[in-house]
């Protein structure tokens, strides 16, 4: 355990019922507010949200407001049952059986969607034969709820098969995300699906086509990949999905393209999301240009692109206009030819954007110019809503080193982990750090790599640096973060200080930081709890990839319900000595020994 003193305000680097947490105030400073909204008079101060308003909500509330400051009150309770369950000879969308575990036999699964300021109740039945699950909502920021994330380990017990858990949160965002089980390897089998805030826009828009999920696909399953990856490197995917769906990548026989309708002369927003294990994907539609509005849950000033790339966690939220003859057109996924990104066995993964009008049996005609894709993160986006640091406080920033090793194990022999600050995490899933604030504890293992941040309100500073070729993307949960900067080679404060940016600089819950480079970002200590930073390649992750920030631990007792942590956590600590295996005391974030189907 670290902790790191803050008194220069820098640093370097649910079984349960309902939680409503008293909020927490003074959540973000350093904020400008923006010149008001030009919106149309309606029945409401903002006029009525729709195709020519966008930029208003409702009432006072717009994309002006900030967010998760002062959100709409909560009307509802959007209210949904998981059922987590395995196949065994279940037939894929590119005709390959396979064993796979699935939401409600759905692959992806069944999409939540909410209001800004709803409440998102999910109970969640665990239906699997012989694995514990959780589920993490990705990108949501938990405010006062640490115990609601979904991080086995960490902020909860998993759980147990023939198991149940409610999860309860308040969405203070808007915009287009995911859920995905945090056990290991699990989501790479199935557990996951889209989440949609519905919200303002910087934009107008006719027509919301709604969430676009895209991932890798392998036909073995993530665990026996997993394994395969510790030994020898990450496999190749066999397939590139698109809403779950594509043809074989040898015999376009098998399966089917996914189809999306257009309507000619409308503009239709696109909720673009990766939620592949390892692929990042750069995305675009023959033809067309992309207006991206929004990355991750983040309101960006409107770019326009002709291709975007998506690592893997990452979202962004464009508008497409459609303003080309009525015709299909290819909407391509192309892969980085240097195999940092990833690597699939489809060389040229495809969904159909059909007008309406168009011939719907036949294919497009043109594949559209050929261009390199990069393993970078898109560059150039300015957050809607400013945020400015003071350069003065980047003072003493805290350092993740980040290194790949190969030690020699007894069993599995020579593995390769990745490591942060020369650990490589493996924390609890029998006893996650939110019980041990429970028990009033902090004798925690080293292994659990954990930083304390104990002071509030304040921007921490963290340099992030990469000692190997692979460039990795970075996911912190709790927050989003600034990204002040990124470059090759060292950190050299005299060389790159002068390159970091202050005033307003991107903002998001996953970066893609360079190989063998550096990154510098910040967060605002506003939200107490148990928060992982990792990378979200699912085969990193597992070889140890994580680390985790203890933010203003003394105040978690007092505005969560911690007890609630028990019957979950006891369920799963009598389910392990009858299960006849030994589980991974590890996080969902590390593939140590064999589960069983």
């Amino acid at each position: 355990m670290h902790t790191w003193s803050l008194f220069k305000a820098t640093l370097g680097l649910a079984l349960g019922s309902s939680v409503f947490a008293e909020p927490i105030p003074n959540r973000v400073q350093n904020l400008e507010p923006r010149q008001t909204s030009v919106l149309t008079p309606g029945g409401s101060p903002c006029g009525e949200h729709g195709p020519t308003n966008r930029r208003c909500w409702m009432n006072n509330w717009t994309i002006d407001k900030e967010n998760e400051i002062d959100p709409p009150p909560a009307f509802h309770n959007r209210e949904y049952d998981f059922y987590i369950t395995n196949e065994t000879h279940w037939m894929g969308p590119d005709g390959v059986e396979k064993h796979v575990m699935l939401v409600n036999g759905q692959y992806p699964g069944p999409t939540i969607e909410a209001d800004w300021g709803d409440y998102i109740v999910v109970n969640v039945h665990n239906m699997l034969e012989d694995n514990g699950t959780s589920i993490h909502w990705h990108g949501i920021r938990q405010i006062g709820e640490s115990d609601q994330d979904g991080a086995n380990g960490v902020t909860e017990c998993p759980i147990p098969p023939g198991g149940s858990k409610t999860y309860s949160f308040h969405v203070v965002q808007y915009g287009n995300s995911w859920y995905h089980s945090h056990f290991s390897g699990q989501y790479g089998n199935g557990v996951f699906g889209a989440m949609v805030v519905n919200g303002p826009a910087v934009e107008n828009y006719d027509i919301d086509l709604g969430p676009y999920v895209l991932n890798d696909y392998y036909h073995d399953t993530a665990d026996n990949l997993g394994r395969i990856a510790e030994k020898s490197g990450p496999p190749d995917s066999q397939n590139i999905m698109f809403r779950g769906k594509n043809v074989h990548h040898s015999d376009p026989s098998k399966g089917e393209y996914d189809r999306l309708k257009l309507t000619p002369g409308k503009t239709h927003r696109l909720r673009l999301i990766n939620t592949s294990v390892d692929n990042s994907l750069t995305v675009s539609l023959v033809g067309h240009t992309m207006k991206v509005i929004q990355a991750d849950l983040v309101p960006i000033e409107p770019t326009v692109r002709e291709h975007i790339f998506l690592a893997v966690g990452q979202r962004y939220d464009v508008i497409i206009e459609a303003n080309q003859p009525v015709d299909n057109y290819w909407f391509n996924v192309t892969l980085e030819s240097r195999n940092n990104c990833g690597r699939s066995e489809n060389p040229y993964p495809a969904a159909i954007f059909s007008y309406e009008g168009a011939d719907e049996g036949a294919l497009p005609t043109e594949r559209g110019e050929p261009f390199a894709a990069g393993c970078e993160n898109e560059v150039g986006l300015v957050p809607w809503l400013r945020r400015h640091l003071d350069p003065a406080d980047f003072v003493e920033p805290g350092l993740l080193n980040i290194t790949l090793e190969q030690p020699e194990l007894p069993v599995q022999g020579k593995v390769f982990r990745w490591e942060i600050n020369d650990v490589d995490i493996e924390v609890e899933w029998d006893h996650p750090i939110l019980e041990y604030l429970h028990e009033g504890r902090t004798d925690w293992k080293s292994k659990s790599n954990l930083i304390e941040i104990p002071d509030a309100n304040i921007w921490t500073y963290w340099i992030i640096q990469n000692n190997f070729i692979l460039p990795h993307p970075i996911h912190l949960h709790g927050h989003d973060f600034l990204v002040l900067g990124k470059g090759s080679g060292r950190f050299n404060r005299e060389e790159h200080f002068d390159q970091l940016k202050f005033d307003n600089p991107p903002r998001r819950d996953v970066e893609q930081m360079p190989g063998s480079g550096w990154m510098v970002i910040a967060f605002y200590t506003d939200n107490p709890g148990a928060w992982l930073l990792h990378c979200h390649i699912g085969w990193h992750v597992s070889q140890g990839f994580g680390m985790q920030f203890l933010e203003r631990k003394d105040e978690i007792p007092n505005i969560m319900h911690l007890n609630q942590l028990e019957p979950n956590c006891n369920a799963w600590r009598e389910y392990v000595p009858k299960a006849g295996w030994l589980p991974m005391l590890d996080s969902g974030l590390k593939n140590r020994r064999k589960w069983r189907w």
